[in-house]
């Protein structure tokens, strides 16, 4: 299937069954793209979903490497003042029967 020619592979495609295993050059190497940035920032506002175009000046918040841009201050209280958990209490399923309470 490979045919060698001065000391390189050189890979024959015409065959039918021709199974690419070799690494391309790119691949050989650890990808920068697959990893967590450095800093994420979310220029949407979390409350209203409206997008900031520019968002100097605004209020934000910032939470280790993520920082978070509002509209208005009112926005960020309210976000900040959202519980952490979640927001309404799941109905509790006394007879368990196997059934999730999703």
């Amino acid at each position: 299937m490979d045919i060698a020619r001065q000391d390189s592979t050189i890979h024959n495609y015409s065959t039918s069954n021709y199974i690419a295993t070799d690494p391309l050059p790119r691949d050989q190497g650890q990808s920068t793209h697959l990893h967590e940035p450095n800093w994420i920032v979310s220029r949407a506002d979390p409350i209203t979903g409206r997008k900031i175009d520019d968002p100097s000046g605004l209020p934000t918040l910032v939470d280790g490497n993520l920082t978070i841009y509002f509209e208005n201050e009112s926005t960020r209280k309210e976000f900040m003042d959202m519980p952490i958990d979640h927001p309404f209490h799941l109905v509790d399923n006394p007879v368990d029967e196997g059934y999730d309470e999703g």
